[in-house]
């Protein structure tokens, strides 16, 4: 299993950033996939989740109406578009599927002017 995350970087508040992950080695379009995003001293925080079709999505309170999760099944990635983003967006964003318990290196996000 490998996750490839990218599009990370730094942005002013109320910026957008869009991530993506290109996954392999496993069933991905059988797949349900999230994204996360964990700070420093922090758990791990569920960030949104798509089932394996694209057709139901869930988010997490923090980034209602601001985070957009899709997927490309022909591609294999799964992105995340970040719109209105604030200081505390700012952390490591990881993608995840419930395939396998395994963590890629994530990409970094800072929210920052």
């Amino acid at each position: 299993v490998q996750f490839v995350e990218s599009g990370g970087g730094l942005v002013q508040p109320g910026g957008s950033l869009r991530l993506s992950c290109v996954a392999s080695g496993f069933p991905f379009s059988w797949n349900d996939m999230s994204w996360y995003r964990q700070t420093p001293g922090k758990e791990r925080e569920l960030v949104a989740t798509i089932s394996s079709g694209g057709g139901r999505t869930n988010y997490g309170d923090s980034v209602k109406g601001r985070f957009t999760i899709s997927r490309d099944n022909a591609k294999k990635t799964v992105y995340l578009q970040m719109n209105s983003l604030k200081p505390e967006d700012t952390a490591v964003y990881y993608c995840k599927t419930g395939y396998i318990d395994y963590w890629g290196q994530g990409t970094q996000v800072t929210v920052s002017s």
